[in-house]
């Protein structure tokens, strides 16, 4: 039977989600559960295509319109109708936008010979701040598969002969029906990986797979005004295609660590100043720091707490060009909390002129430890006289 589950639940998103919350909770669960990922995987398979299904539905505004009012019974009354005895390339291609090319693309279509684009891989690194604003070069260490050189990537031992691919004919693809017969998939030969050869000897340096693991080591430009998550393209650094396709590409997530001083804000930087009250009232010039040194900032007489002061110039650089951002300092009134007994006359005198009341002269610990029980004192023999 065809699926009837909620689409929503599919995807696992609220009936509320926008647009670009389906997108990424579909591209999540097509990656996860994408046959190339998963070969031989019926449950995987099966998953794959109800998402597919639910995308279909829920990322166009009429179906998915029709679906709230009226349930599947409102697409026609078959659940996923529209992949009904679909190609699975035709699929992969529909979404070639939201796979963002993680296995292939439009490169994944197929010669006759079953060339294919191999997969992309990702690694993330991790950047500091300062790194942001003039960017870097990063060395970086991953394993991949290269095609193995001892067999040509044919997998067959050196100088054998490839013989028809018994599952296939040599036709290099495989119909499969699953979901209740929902699809109906052509795929690619998992006996043959769609050569429509295959060798009877395997070659023993890579045990008949036609790869073998390797070690690489590139060094990755991070451009100025990256921003944390963003993800640098290194074409042909990924997995090997089959049947002599293209290698896959490396798809490198910049982490941006936190600063201990500055919060990044696009390209502001905020900056949290504690400011002696003395300056906030009166006005001063002080450093502020930046991610470069110091630079002047003017502390405007009556600064409020929270008050927010801008030093044009003073942020990160922009991804694509333009005036850099500005360094944002918001001013934190520092009360001290030990003063000296000048500073204490200072500011009872202050304090008179504002008619405000203030705390008496503290007295020493000893002395409040006489008043006290001199004040029980005082209590009890006034209980005993009444």
């Amino acid at each position: 039977m065809p699926t009837t589950r909620d689409y929503y639940e599919v995807l696992g998103v609220d009936k509320s989600a926008d647009a670009d919350t389906i997108k990424r909770a579909y591209r999540k669960l097509a990656m996860k559960h994408h046959p190339d990922r998963n070969p031989g995987d019926a449950e995987a398979e099966k998953l794959f295509k109800e998402a597919a299904a639910a995308y279909e539905v829920l990322s166009d505004a009429d179906k998915r319109a029709r679906y709230d009012r009226f349930g599947h019974e409102g697409l026609g009354g078959s659940p996923g109708h529209d992949f009904q005895s679909m190609n699975a390339d035709d699929i992969f291609s529909m979404f070639d936008d939201i796979l963002g090319g993680a296995f292939g693309g439009r490169s994944r279509s197929r010669s006759r010979g079953g060339a294919a684009r191999g997969h992309d891989l990702e690694l993330a690194i991790q950047i500091d701040l300062e790194d942001v604003l003039h960017g870097v070069d990063r060395e970086i260490e991953f394993t991949r598969e290269d095609i193995c050189e001892a067999c040509n990537g044919t997998g067959g031992k050196p100088g054998a002969e490839p013989v028809v691919c018994p599952m296939c004919g040599g036709s290099g693809q495989v119909q499969q029906a699953g979901l209740g017969g929902m699809f109906r998939m052509v795929t690619t030969c998992p006996n043959c990986n769609g050569a429509g050869k295959v060798y009877p000897e395997k070659c023993p340096a890579c045990r008949g797979t036609g790869r073998v693991k390797v070690t690489r080591k590139i060094e990755v430009r991070v451009p100025p005004g990256i921003s944390d998550g963003q993800v640098i393209r290194v074409a042909g650094e990924g997995q090997p295609g089959r049947a002599g396709g293209p290698h896959g590409d490396l798809h490198v997530v910049v982490r941006v660590a936190e600063h201990n001083v500055f919060e990044r804000h696009g390209a502001d930087l905020l900056l949290k100043m504690p400011t002696p009250f003395a300056q906030a009232a009166l006005g001063a010039e002080i450093d502020a720091p930046t991610l470069e040194g110091k630079t002047p900032l003017n502390v405007p007489a009556g600064a409020q707490h929270g008050d927010l002061l801008r030093i044009k110039g003073q942020g990160l650089p922009r991804l694509r060009g333009g005036a850099r951002g500005d360094l944002v300092v918001a001013v934190l009134i520092e009360v001290p909390n030990k003063l000296t007994s000048r500073q204490k006359e200072l500011l009872r005198e202050y304090a008179e002129t504002e008619d405000h009341a203030v705390l008496p002269e503290s007295k020493g610990f000893w002395e409040r430890i006489k008043d006290h029980f001199a004040v029980r004192e005082e209590d009890a023999a006034s209980e005993t006289t009444a």
